[in-house]
């Protein structure tokens, strides 16, 4: 360690950054890895944003609204909420909050509860506050361990549903046999819930004790604005607000947010049309005697099987580093023995899983084995 390291808190030197997917930097790859929209965000968002800006870009020169008001009262009136602005709070992605989740919940003596596998965001949360982890384990069938989590001594418990990386959703029944019998926070993490055929946002009416995030990154094919919202009771909202970043949320993306959020009319044919995408990609793999998760994100966890009808981590490698011969990038996550067999491949247009499919193809017939 150099005596530039020795300088920062004991804990940082060693801590282990989120590594996100690879961002290519060059055109013609298939990009298939991070789970963005394949369709641009509404019209109105380009729009709007250009009348913010103004002809000479005057507006750039002030401090975005503090709080995101416009942009919490926006939030709150989505149909499905029908929540107040006091029940809202805007982050820098959904990241942001739960980065404030863990200032708040996580240090000291009080863990930060979550399962896995599960978003590999969670634990770089608890390293950077130095604080402890309770992990739960999910087995293959990915059914919700209601009484571990139930049994669990941390202040707040993350979940993230539908899962990431797996796709699976859990109904709101097991969600509610959780808050029944759990004593601390539960944040449902909902990054994927306009995917899904089911939320937990009519929960939040009879249990304080949930908070609720989710991302206009997905769904609203916003990535690049970078805009999260949670929603929860008052009192837990202002806990937030309180270790909250001044001017978290920039200018021209709570403008951008309002106007996406006004227009569900647009995403409702995005959406419908990603999720038809990827319910053909799930019966093809299906198919192929492949073992896949139901998905109801826009992304597909499968277990590749190569030609000799083999399955396992070498397996979903080899698929990998052959997608990128084709300049196709999907996720291995190789770190845990649960998903390191699998390959997690976002949905996007068709001619994108065409793509994809003719490489499986073209991968069978170069692996196929010798007469």
């Amino acid at each position: 360690m150099s005596a530039l390291s020795q300088l920062a808190l004991p804990h940082i030197p060693a801590l282990a950054a989120y590594t996100p997917g690879l961002q290519p930097t060059e055109d013609g790859w298939v990009k298939l890895n991070t789970n963005e929209s394949p369709y641009p965000p509404s019209p109105r968002v380009a729009e709007a944003v250009a009348r913010a800006m103004g002809k000479d870009g005057a507006s750039l020169r002030l401090y975005p609204p503090p709080t995101s008001a416009a942009l919490r009262e926006r939030v709150a009136s989505v149909n499905g909420h029908g929540l107040r602005a006091e029940n809202v709070i805007i982050g820098n992605g959904s990241d942001d909050l739960l980065n404030l989740v863990a200032r708040v919940f996580c240090g000291g003596k009080s863990p930060l509860g979550f399962t896995m596998p599960s978003y590999s965001l969670y634990p770089v949360l608890v390293a950077i506050q130095d604080g402890a982890a309770e992990v739960i384990e999910f087995g293959r069938d990915m059914k919700l361990p209601v009484e571990k989590i139930a049994a669990s001594k941390a202040k707040a418990f993350v979940l993230t549903s539908p899962n990431a990386p797996t796709g699976v959703a859990f109904p709101n029944t097991e969600l509610e046999r959780v808050l029944q019998s759990f004593g601390g926070l539960l944040v449902v993490d909902e990054a994927y819930a306009p995917f899904a055929g089911e939320n937990a946002v009519p929960l939040l009416a009879k249990y304080p004790r949930l908070l609720v995030t989710r991302t206009l990154s997905k769904a609203h094919a916003l990535a690049g604005i970078r805009v999260g919202y949670a929603l929860g009771h008052p009192e837990i909202i202002a806990l937030l607000d309180r270790v909250r970043d001044s001017y978290n949320v920039s200018a021209l993306s709570q403008v951008a947010a309002i106007a996406a959020l006004g227009d569900g009319a647009y995403y409702a044919g995005t959406i419908a049309k990603t999720k038809a995408t990827r319910d053909a990609a799930l019966a093809h793999y299906t198919r192929l005697g492949w073992f896949t998760y139901p998905s109801q994100t826009n992304f597909i966890f499968t277990e590749p099987r190569d030609a000799r009808g083999e399955t396992g981590p070498a397996v979903a490698r080899s698929l990998y580093e052959f997608f990128l011969t084709q300049k196709i990038l999907v996720r291995h996550f190789a770190g845990h023995p649960l998903t390191a067999g699998f390959l997690r491949i976002s949905v996007g247009t068709d001619a994108d899983m065409a793509a994809v499919n003719n490489a499986i193809a073209s991968w069978h017939t170069t692996n196929a084995p010798r007469p």
